[in-house]
């Protein structure tokens, strides 16, 4: 049971009541569109009086729309759905290499974006940003609800500070601030696999749709994870939970971590962690400089030094879930990433070691799964960062910066 903080309590008025229960509705007519407000009164357990007031007010602000639905024989029913052709929010998302900026409707589909080598400097990367931004806007009459900012670093949603960013070493980087106040819009700032599993609770398909407590480990250049706890992401102090990558599992890495240390999980199990392997597997064409994705297609089809990386790699990414899984114990840990991409290739290895490395078979229930939104995870999270805020329920001293709250639907 969650003890209440009575520092921050709000008590229930009417107004708060109607509040909730508009949301309720508005989460219902996202996750089983499309449903007919007869069904919506059922589902709820509202008078239909107060379905037809809710309704119609969403309507009014765009959100839902009605249509007509297949005949039985009878007059055709009219059903409601979300309104997602109109445009409603714009991610940034800022990797270590190249930086996307996209415009979505209300269920994260992209309508517009653009992308861009991420400049070393702070302020440059602000001004691409804030440029893309203009553009994008430009390109709709509708209202954009806010910008969501995913980092591969350490930021305090609160604020949406950047209080660090390994790879560029940049820190206390008020980046929601600064770029609201060019844009003038809202902005969320929070890091990348935060926003992440975010995407994935708001967004997910059915294999995570209902689950309230995973972990979701993102593999890149380097690795993060985010926790998701009772169906909110758990940020801690200053944001900086979840930042697991960086936890110490060994000595004499084959790289350096984003931070300079040869004994962080990220220095073993990270993409960057296979090429570095590979590189040393052979010499003359096997010590040919690729890509990860090219490592993933050649170990694929057959290539063993490929292969060997790779799988070391996963291995050594086992020893890392298996230590979140003493720790939290979640139902469900999601790997996202491009490593997915040959998830039938690395699938049992990966379930192999963190067996391997469980203190006892009682706790080897926690599902291993590949993310639900494919490639597009981090790009879904800067959208969810804005949209999550759209479909849940804000309390009174909720402001442009501060974190989405759990969803709604994963607990109706």
């Amino acid at each position: 049971m969650r003890q209440i903080d009575l520092n921050n309590a709000n008590a229930a008025h009417i107004e708060t009541v109607g509040d909730i229960n508009r949301q309720i509705v508005l989460n219902y007519v996202r996750e089983r569109e499309p449903i007919s407000r007869a069904a919506l009164a059922k589902e709820t357990a509202l008078q239909r009086s107060t379905i037809s007031r809710i309704v119609d007010g969403l309507i009014a602000e765009g959100l839902i729309e009605e249509h007509e639905g297949q005949s039985s024989g009878g007059r055709p029913p009219t059903l409601l759905r979300l309104r997602a052709a109109a445009a409603a929010a714009i991610g940034v998302d800022m990797a270590t290499t190249r930086t996307i900026v996209a415009l979505s409707d209300l269920a994260g589909r992209v309508i517009f974006r653009e992308e861009f080598a991420t400049n070393p400097r702070a302020d440059k990367t602000v001004k691409l940003i804030v440029a893309s931004i203009r553009r994008l806007a430009r390109k709709t009459k509708q209202q954009i609800e806010g910008v969501g900012i995913s980092l591969p670093g350490i930021v305090e949603t609160k604020t949406g500070t950047a209080l660090f960013v390994p790879f560029f070493k940049w820190e206390n980087w008020a980046v929601a601030q600064e770029v609201s106040a060019a844009v003038g819009l809202p902005v969320i700032a929070d890091n990348d696999a935060n926003a992440a599993a975010l995407a994935e609770l708001w967004f997910g398909q059915s294999a995570i749709r209902g689950i309230r407590d995973f972990i979701l480990v993102l593999v890149e250049e380097g690795l993060g994870t985010g926790m998701v706890l009772d169906g909110e992401v758990y940020h801690g102090q200053n944001g900086a939970a979840g930042e697991a990558g960086h936890m110490n599992i060994g000595t004499r890495a084959p790289i350096e971590c984003a931070a300079g240390s040869r004994e962080c999980w990220e220095a073993f199990a990270s993409e960057r962690a296979a090429l570095a392997r590979y590189a040393r597997l052979g010499s003359g064409t096997n010590s040919r400089r690729l890509s990860f994705l090219e490592l993933m297609n050649r170990a694929r089809i057959g290539y063993e030094p490929e292969r060997t990386a790779l799988i070391e790699t996963v291995e050594f990414l086992g020893v890392g879930i298996s230590n979140l899984i003493k720790c939290i114990s979640p139902k469900t840990v999601i790997i996202a990433g491009n490593i997915t991409r040959v998830w039938p290739l690395i699938s049992k290895p990966l379930q192999d070691a963190v067996a391997e490395n469980s203190i006892c078979t009682g706790l080897d229930s926690c599902r291993i799964i590949p993310s639900t939104l494919g490639h597009q995870t981090r790009l879904m999270g800067t959208f969810s960062l804005i949209l999550a805020n759209k479909f849940a329920t804000l309390p009174s001293n909720q402001n442009a910066h501060s974190k989405p709250l759990r969803s709604l639907a994963a607990s109706t």
